[in-house]
């Protein structure tokens, strides 16, 4: 695959209308990672806009360290550069931060104008493991954030570093990255694995809706054993239809 190449727009759409869960269940199929520990945070994290639903984009990514007052002055250009970055890369994006103050808290890269401006340039959110203030104008800007809790001032929040590496609730994300976050969290895919994620997330889903959940559904007037064989069964033919598209197993 062409390191230019990125999914059709129509795709990133369709992406959009599963959880993140359910994405994750297609890319354990396809994935030739560790499904325990790669692509998807590893410590908890916060949706402060869960009824925008899923977000879809490709990472974008900046340090910063708000504790420092020092940044502006060795780069005075570094928010136009930065902007510039973003703004040359292809959407949708979402802005992956990563606080260098952290465990501290000491001040918001996000608020109502950096939200906005962000939007103009073509972001749909943000997962930062800092905080977030100004909510609810956030929202009014069509701008979801997954973080690590909130706060009240901005501090010294200046662009150090960008279009490079991040570390953020236990994952490192690289530039350009396929994300999908919700409020269960996120996950970060390779470009290998992007063109297969839909076509193996509509399967697998398929795959549960035609065995496992009708089984567990269609119990009435049947006994307990025979719930159980039926059950067992389900999870049979699950694993059976996942082997012979995916050669593995999946989840049941």
């Amino acid at each position: 695959m062409n390191s230019n190449d990125r999914l059709p727009h129509a795709d990133l759409l369709q992406l959009k209308r599963w959880n993140t869960p359910t994405i994750y269940n297609g890319w354990e199929q396809i994935t030739k990672r560790d499904r325990t520990k790669d692509a998807f945070n590893l410590e908890p994290t916060q949706d402060f806009m869960p009824e925008m639903g899923p977000m879809v984009g490709y990472a974008v990514t900046i340090q910063f360290e708000p504790s420092n007052a020092t940044h502006r002055d060795a780069n005075p250009n570094a928010v136009r550069e930065y902007r510039e970055y973003v703004a040359s890369q292809p959407g949708p994006k979402i802005v992956v931060v990563q606080d260098l103050d952290k465990p501290m808290t000491v001040g918001s890269y996000w608020g109502e104008v950096n939200a906005n401006t962000h939007r103009a340039l073509g972001c749909v959110g943000t997962i930062t493991d800092g905080a977030i203030r100004d909510v609810d104008e956030m929202k009014n800007a069509g701008f979801k954030a997954l973080a690590r809790r909130l706060c009240v001032g901005h501090a010294f929040s200046y662009p150090v570093q960008w279009n490079c590496p991040v570390e953020v609730f236990g994952q490192r994300i690289e530039p350009g990255q396929l994300i999908h976050a919700d409020q269960h969290g996120f996950l970060a895919v390779t470009r290998e694995e992007e063109h297969r994620l839909l076509e193996a997330s509509v399967f697998m889903d398929q795959n549960e809706c035609q065995t496992v959940i009708p089984a567990a559904r269609a119990i009435q007037g049947k006994s307990d054993a025979e719930i159980l064989d039926q059950l067992g069964n389900a999870s049979k033919a699950f694993g059976e239809a996942a082997r012979e598209k995916f050669s593995r197993s999946g989840e049941w």
